[in-house]
């Protein structure tokens, strides 16, 4: 496995220290009446009816401020989605984005019920992973309930819709989507079989 030279280990974290200074400043009361154009994919809690578009309730101010900029800027819009979502955003100053983020923060999140095989599964890769495979336990660095850690940048995954869970994965293994700190993601996913996404995917629309 490569590592990230010193330089860009230091610079990411720079950066997300910078969105951390600014995302804890979010005002969720401005957010709510900001966040108004989003509730028709996204719902008006955070929570989106269709299962192709995340759930946004619930998750850490810190992710959802640090990906909105990522594809504000440009950054994956290899991806269709991405594309879309930069037309929303491209206008939006950082404080607009903030409120926003800590808007959705402070929603409480929907889940879903997995079935058997997928708790035997997915809840054996997300809290030990497959060390033949060299993947890791996902909560190592989500949480043991999937709420993320938001100071490092771990989002939230708890929850999820399963649809949403699969394409991602799918996206960070073939390299389609690139907003993963130190290609960690890109990494991880390229270990996970179909099987094994799908069935992470379907555990986590449960967990809580």
């Amino acid at each position: 496995m490569k590592f990230a030279a010193p330089s860009t280990l230091l610079m990411a974290a720079l950066s997300l220290t910078a969105v951390f200074a600014f995302a804890a400043d979010g005002n969720p009361n401005a957010g709510k009446a900001k966040a108004a154009p989003c509730g028709a994919c996204h719902g008006p809690d955070g929570n989106s009816v269709n299962p192709m578009w995340p759930k946004l309730a619930g998750q850490n101010a810190i992710y959802i401020a640090r990906q909105v900029k990522a594809i504000r800027s440009g950054q994956g819009r290899e991806n269709p989605q991405s594309a879309t979502m930069r037309t929303l955003v491209v206008n939006l100053s950082d404080t607009d984005l903030y409120d926003i983020a800590a808007f959705y923060a402070t929603q409480t999140s929907s889940v879903e019920e997995a079935a058997a095989s997928d708790v035997e599964i997915g809840g054996k890769l997300f809290r030990g992973g497959d060390a033949k495979a060299g993947i890791p336990a996902c909560m190592s660095c989500h949480g043991p309930a999937g709420e993320g850690v938001a100071s490092a940048g771990y989002p939230r995954i708890a929850g999820q819709h399963a649809q949403y869970t699969v394409g991602q994965l799918n996206a960070f293994r073939d390299g389609s989507r690139s907003t993963d700190i130190n290609k960690m993601m890109r990494s991880i996913a390229a270990r996970l079989s179909n099987k094994q996404i799908e069935a992470l995917a379907r555990y986590l629309s449960g967990l809580h």
